[in-house]
C-alpha cells in the first residue's frame, strides 16, 4: 500500500551547515547541494541536528532555508528543519519555510521542557492546521529526553497534514506499531537501521552519512525497493561499519564533518558548544575512512 508521502521516499540528506571564520559559507553549502543533486538524492533537509540548527540565531536559520531552497531550484526536494520546544517559534519557522518554498518541514518533538503526551499533541495540531507544507515528526528521545509514544504519533496521524515520521527511536517494535497502524511515510533516524526499518515498511531514511557516500546509500535503497535482498544485505554490510565506527566516534554532527573536511569537501568548522575531534578520534576517523575505500 502506497504511504502518506511517497514522494520523499528514498535517500534524504541531513546537510551539515558550512562555516567558515565563523561565517555561513554559502558558496560551500551550494557546491554541498550540486553533489547531493549529481548523487540523485531525494531530498535535502538542511538546519536539522547535523545542520547544527542549535546555535544559528533565528536569522541565520531562516537564511539557510531560503539558502537551500533558491539552490536547489525545484531539483530535489527541501524538507527544512523547523521544529523548536516553544510551539510559537515552530509555528514561525514552519510558516517561514512554506513561504519560502520549502516541500516538507522536519519538526522534532518539543526538547528540554519535556511535553506531557497531550502536549505533544496539541504542538502538532497546531502546526498541522497552520502550515500547508506536509510535515514530518522526528522522534529522537536521545535528543530531547521524552519519547513520543507510538500511541500518540498514531492519533497525530489522523492530522492530514501530519505525513511522515522521523524514526529515530531505535525501537523496532514502536517503528512496527506505528508502520501497523498508520500510513505514515516512515523515515530511518539513525543510518544503521536503514535496512531493518525498510524490512518493516520504512521507505527510507533522513541518512548523515549521505552526506558523503550518498550513492551507496542510495544503492541500498534501491536494492531492497527491486526485492534484490541480498544486494541490500551487502550494502547494508559494506555501509554499517561506516555508520558505526564514525558516528560513534562523538556527538553527531562532529564525525561528518570531520570526515568532510579529510576528503576536502569542508573545513569542519563546528559552532560552540561543539568541539572538534581529539587526535586520537581523527586517528581511528582516519582508519575508518581508509576501511571503507574513501582515503
Amino acid at each position: 500500500m502506497p504511504t502518506r508521502a511517497e514522494a520523499f521516499a528514498g535517500l534524504s540528506v541531513a546537510i551539515t551547515t558550512p562555516f567558515r571564520d565563523g561565517q555561513i559559507d554559502t558558496q560551500l553549502l551550494r557546491a554541498q547541494i550540486e553533489f547531493q543533486i549529481a548523487a540523485g538524492t531525494t531530498c535535502l533537509v538542511p538546519v536539522g541536528t547535523t545542520g547544527e540548527s542549535p546555535t544559528l540565531s533565528h536569522d541565520e536559520h531562516e537564511r539557510v532555508i531560503a539558502s537551500v531552497v533558491e539552490i536547489a531550484a525545484g531539483r530535489v526536494k527541501v524538507m527544512a528543519g523547523t521544529g523548536s520546544n516553544s510551539t510559537s517559534e515552530a509555528l514561525r519557522l514552519s510558516k517561514f519555510a512554506q513561504k519560502a518554498g520549502a516541500d516538507a518541514a522536519l519538526v522534532v518533538g518539543p526538547y528540554y521542557n519535556k511535553p506531557t503526551q497531550e502536549g505533544f499533541y496539541q504542538h502538532f495540531k497546531a502546526l498541522a492546521e497552520a502550515v500547508g507544507i506536509p510535515i514530518c515528526i522526528y522522534n529522537i528521545p536521545g535528543r530531547t529526553a521524552k519519547n513520543i509514544e507510538p500511541e500518540t504519533i498514531i492519533r497525530m496521524a489522523e492530522l492530514p497534514n501530519i505525513a511522515m515520521l522521523k524514526e529515530a527511536t531505535g525501537s523496532m517494535d514502536q517503528a512496527s506499531q506505528i508502520l501497523q497502524s498508520t500510513n505514515l511515510t516512515v523515515l530511518s533516524g539513525d543510518d544503521s537501521l536503514t535496512l531493518p526499518l525498510l524490512a518493516l515498511g520504512g521507505r527510507g531514511v533522513i541518512s548523515v552519512v549521505g552526506n558523503i557516500v550518498p550513492k551507496d546509500v542510495i544503492a541500498l535503497i534501491k536494492a531492497f525497493d527491486a526485492g534484490d535482498w541480498a544486494g541490500a544485505r551487502k550494502w547494508h554490510r559494506k555501509l554499517f561499519p561506516l555508520c558505526r565506527d564514525m558516528l560513534g566516534l562523538s556527538t553527531n554532527p562532529i564525525p561528518i564533518k570531520a570526515a568532510m573536511k579529510l576528503l576536502g569537501r569542508d573545513p569542519g568548522e563546528l559552532r560552540m558548544p561543539m568541539t572538534p575531534l581529539d587526535g586520537d578520534g581523527e586517528y581511528k576517523l582516519r582508519q575508518t575512512l581508509a576501511a571503507y575505500g574513501l582515503l
